[in-house]
């Protein structure tokens, strides 16, 4: 999914004008820290003084913010949020596959939907994957892709250099396009889902935070350097993904790019939601509940629900926006900071509160532009 929001990021310029490289860079800061204080949420002090993680999961992290209330609730509530973001997320690339396929082979007469099926057909092994070692490896795949196509369009650009110019940059900016940049770039940063389960196999785990920070540095100079390179290329005729302003060559070459990402890209946001349901069903004391075909029917299903839903859903990414400004602003500001307040508040500083405090009003802030923005355009739809 970041790949797609990344190629999202120069037409985020467009309508944000120089306050969007700002936004690129506090974006950064801000995931990056949302994601230090969830794994802090992980672990406690012994007696001795030592941090011990006491928590694997976000599951777990609600629980312990909730007990009081009630032992899971706050685990149901994580988990229904997880597996709503992660599901939408997978029918999010069945649709942009059937899409790509559609641009690139215009000529063949076959519907988006159709091509939408053989994009699934690909992806029936999935439900064969029962480690995350065989997730990390399709998704060094796609990185290398996902490289590969930022390259191509940075190249690109870099020969048109004789046409760049600061004047086409906006000074002035409208609200509601603003808000769209903002979603666009915040969301190009997001992985607060998978953050618990990577710093818990991690091989030297104290290497973390060091991790977060180089891996959102980096990113945030990559993200800046394409989106500038991109809109000081095309300027007001920059479209809403980068590569319809690409040459006819190389659009088709970085579509079919862009369909190997999607397709390496859907196991990891599968198995994580898979995982997720299938560990809350084995919590039951049955050992039929344990079994590797329960595990299959239920990778099956999942696999199943979001062809099902990618072909049927009508106006997906409208709805793809609305649930997207619920469960992800919920899981990558509202509740790591809450959750961290509720947990460390008596070993807290003055300023890491006012820290924890601001960052979750500003994540329900772009929760709720996100969710005014998306109804507005649902009912636009509708009539």
């Amino acid at each position: 999914l970041q790949g797609i929001f990344v190629l999202g990021l120069p037409y985020a310029l467009l309508h944000s004008g120089y306050s969007g490289l700002l936004l690129i860079v506090l974006a950064a800061a801000l995931c990056c820290y949302t994601g230090t204080i969830l794994i802090a949420c992980l672990y406690e002090e012994n007696e001795d003084g030592q941090l011990v993680r006491v928590r694997d999961t976000y599951e777990d992290i609600a629980n312990a913010c909730c007990k009081k209330l009630s032992p899971s609730l706050g685990g149901i509530v994580v988990n229904v949020t997880q597996v709503v973001e992660l599901i939408m997320t997978c029918i999010l690339y069945l649709v942009v596959s059937g899409n790509l396929l559609s641009h690139s082979f215009p000529y063949v007469p076959v519907t988006e939907k159709t091509w939408s099926v053989i994009a699934f057909v690909t992806l029936l092994p999935c439900v064969f994957i029962r480690t995350l070692k065989i997730v990390s490896k399709l998704s060094q795949l796609c990185s290398l892709v996902h490289f590969v196509i930022i390259l191509v369009v940075i190249t690109y650009c870099l020969t048109q250099i004789h046409q760049w110019s600061w004047t086409k940059f906006r000074l002035s900016l409208e609200f509601e396009d603003f808000l769209v940049s903002v979603g666009v770039i915040i969301f190009s940063y997001t992985s607060q889902i998978f953050l618990p389960t990577l710093e818990g196999n991690m091989k030297n785990p104290g290497e973390f935070r060091c991790m977060l920070n180089w891996t959102h540095f980096f990113a945030c100079i990559l993200k800046t350097t394409f989106a500038l390179t991109a809109f000081l290329t095309w300027g007001e005729k920059t479209k809403e993904v980068i590569t319809d302003n690409l040459p006819s060559f190389l659009e088709t070459l970085v579509n079919l790019c862009l369909l190997t990402k999607a397709l390496l890209s859907y196991p990891l946001p599968f198995f994580a939601a898979t995982e997720i349901v299938y560990s809350c069903i084995s919590k039951g004391n049955h050992s039929n509940y344990r079994s590797p075909l329960l595990a299959l029917a239920v990778r099956g299903s999942f696999l199943l629900l979001t062809l099902l839903m990618a072909m049927f859903t009508p106006h997906f990414a409208l709805l793809m926006g609305l649930s997207g400004s619920v469960t992800g602003a919920a899981m990558t500001f509202l509740l790591p900071s809450l959750f961290h307040l509720k947990l460390k508040w008596k070993k807290l500083s003055f300023l890491e509160k006012c820290a924890d405090v601001s960052v979750f009003i500003l994540g329900f802030l772009c929760s709720l532009a996100g969710i005014v923005c998306s109804v507005k355009g649902l009912l636009e739809v509708f009539g």
